[in-house]
């Protein structure tokens, strides 16, 4: 099962997408797909209206594909969460996530423009998986209460400028939280669709060229571990998105002249089970 939300920004409609590829308007269900939507038990409600017939379907083709969640409260992400990324940065492999933060609103749907910010000369891109959190989560004790606390996984570009993360002072954040630095979707997959967070590919193209292919096996820290510990320090609300980091083959660990991102480019990601997005780079 699939969701998703459809229609012009600032407009999208709740919908669902089954196996067989058929499209249903969620609207009478739900107003939104949004925290309420998942602490609410609106995935098992969904299912009971696809079961006995009760959704009506719509026509998604040529529709624009927003981002699956609507009121995102906070995107937390997890860097150097991949042992060759750390190795490829020339950063020391952390004994503890690392914990950095985005605002909502570097939300865009999967196929919207993202925009190179002014004065930019090292926009890179991330593939990541994104984990949706379901359930209130704080001083989690267990790997167990950690994932009856995930609502579901989508796919996630964590766009970044690296001379203002890096080279800039202060913290990671403001190469992290330039304007359309989060490509989220198409979907959202329930949590209990995905038998192995671990066990999942991920791939980026730019302009046609494959630079990362991977496997979240190869994450340093787990799903249900970063969820966990992120307990520790902060509440985890239904709604909030965790970026759970990115393998190598960015644009910062290739050798000079590095192939950072500009207007024009084409980067295309995807992650197994959970869809693809394609992207054209324009000037902010």
């Amino acid at each position: 099962m699939q969701i998703l939300r459809l229609g012009p920004v600032g407009e999208e409609r709740p919908a669902v997408r089954t196996d067989d590829g058929t499209t249903y308007d969620l609207l009478g269900l739900t107003p939104d797909i949004d925290g309420a939507f998942l602490a609410g038990d609106g995935v098992n409600r969904v299912r009971e209206a696809l079961k006995v017939g009760g959704l009506p379907a719509v026509e998604a083709e040529g529709v624009r594909i927003g981002p699956p969640l609507a009121g995102v409260g906070k995107i937390i992400c997890i860097g150097l969460n991949y042992r060759d990324h750390a190795e490829e940065t020339g950063a020391d492999i952390p004994g503890e996530p690392v914990m950095f933060l985005k605002v909502p609103d570097t939300i865009v749907g999967p196929y919207d423009e993202v925009l190179v910010p002014r004065r930019s000369v090292k926009t890179d891109w991330e593939v990541e998986l994104g984990v949706v959190i379901g359930r209130t989560a704080r001083y989690l004790e267990s790997e167990e209460d950690a994932l009856a606390c995930i609502g579901g996984y989508v796919l996630s570009h964590d766009v970044s400028e690296r001379e203002f993360q890096i080279e800039r002072g202060g913290t990671w954040d403001k190469g992290k939280n330039c304007e359309t630095f989060n490509p989220l979707g198409p979907f959202l997959v329930p949590a209990d669709e995905i038998a192995d967070p671990q066990n999942l590919e991920l791939r980026l193209w730019v302009n046609g060229e494959l630079k990362q292919n991977s496997t979240t096996k190869n994450m340093i820290f787990p799903v249900v571990e970063i969820v966990r510990y992120l307990s520790q320090f902060i509440v985890l609300r239904p709604g909030d998105v965790i970026n759970t980091g990115t393998p190598a083959g960015v644009a910062l660990g290739q050798p000079e002249p590095k192939p950072y991102l500009r207007a024009g480019d084409v980067v295309e990601l995807e992650i197994e089970g959970l869809g693809k997005q394609r992207q054209t780079f324009g000037q902010a």
